[in-house]
């Protein structure tokens, strides 16, 4: 029973980590074990443990989530530690002076835990919507099929993998460090995100050089050839919250349409966090017309939780075929 007491104390202190460094609101963080344990949830130990999991981390020191994030957390985790009757460490009070006078940027770090315990650190804007584009953050749609991909590694392992409108990057650098494919090519269409893109895959350790052999891309998906697809030559195509703009979504399904014509298709998967039904079903009704011909299959079935964002977002991963 103590074991299996402690065990739960040591996955709510991972799943602190996790939502800290990707910038849960601080509402949302599991600050207690339970209602019985507010009392005694600021020990020294625990005390220790939480900061050395968090702000005091060395993953903080190299890759900083924002300013005012940081301060706003370091308020609450002393303000909880004097209220339990817990001396906050003096690294904290260090910490919080570091970031009271300090000036918030456009840009911060974001990092997300593997299964293996090494983190997917990436430069992301702090705001939603940056330079005319919302392709500058991570989505749920991106951490839904990244932890897809890490339940079903075998759809990468040893093949040649494009991902579309690769973003910052998270899902590919999680598939890169965790299920072995050969080569990845991550793609984008916006100048912005194409360079935000290559700093991160970069910053994760991930080149032409390296294993698996990695590129960054610009593909425009209304003038991609079949030429330039072949070249690429993907066993397998991901792509993850694309479907959310009428304007760009002929686009789109014609891309996938010629990526399908190959001789030898990919297995192709659309991750999407349906905000809008009627666009999203616009883009169903589109892949099934008569000159797109693509027909999909709606992927069911939990998936491991690996990194924090809202479970109750209405997310839906398809595999496409003709």
């Amino acid at each position: 029973k103590l074991k299996k007491m402690e065990k739960k104390k040591m996955d709510i202190l991972k799943d602190f980590q996790g939502s800290f460094f990707s910038m849960r609101r601080l509402p949302s963080l599991p600050w207690t074990v339970s209602e019985k344990d507010k009392l005694h949830s600021y020990s020294v130990r625990r005390s220790v443990l939480l900061s050395s999991a968090t702000c005091l981390h060395s993953v903080c020191r190299k890759f900083p989530p924002s300013v005012r994030y940081r301060r706003l957390f370091l308020s609450e985790l002393i303000r909880r530690q004097e209220a339990a009757g817990c001396e906050p460490l003096d690294q904290l009070y260090d910490a919080l002076a570091e970031v009271v006078g300090a000036e918030d940027t456009a840009e911060c770090y974001k990092s997300y835990f593997l299964p293996c315990g090494d983190a997917v650190s990436l430069l992301e804007s702090v705001a939603l919507i940056s330079e005319g584009t919302t392709g500058l953050v991570t989505w749920e749609a991106a951490l839904h099929l990244a932890e897809w991909a890490l339940d079903h590694q075998q759809l990468f392992r040893g093949r040649t993998v494009l991902e579309l409108g690769s973003g910052v990057g998270l899902t590919g650098v999680t598939v890169c460090r965790s299920c072995g494919p050969q080569r990845f090519v991550f793609s984008d269409g916006h100048s912005s995100v194409l360079q935000k893109l290559r700093a991160n895959v970069q910053l994760n350790g991930l080149s032409e050089q390296t294993a698996p052999v990695v590129t960054v891309e610009e593909l425009d998906w209304t003038a991609a050839t079949e030429e330039q697809l072949e070249r690429i030559g993907a066993d397998t195509v991901i792509a993850a919250d694309v479907v959310y703009d009428p304007d760009v979504m002929g686009g789109l399904v014609k891309l996938l349409s010629k990526v399908l014509s190959s001789s030898s298709p990919p297995d192709v998967l659309i991750c999407s966090t349906i905000r809008n039904p009627e666009t999203y079903s616009a883009f169903k009704q589109q892949l099934g017309e008569r000159n797109a011909g693509i027909r999909h299959h709606v992927i069911t079935g939990p998936v491991s939780h690996v990194f924090p964002y809202n479970r109750l977002s209405s997310i839906e991963l398809i595999k496409l075929f003709t």
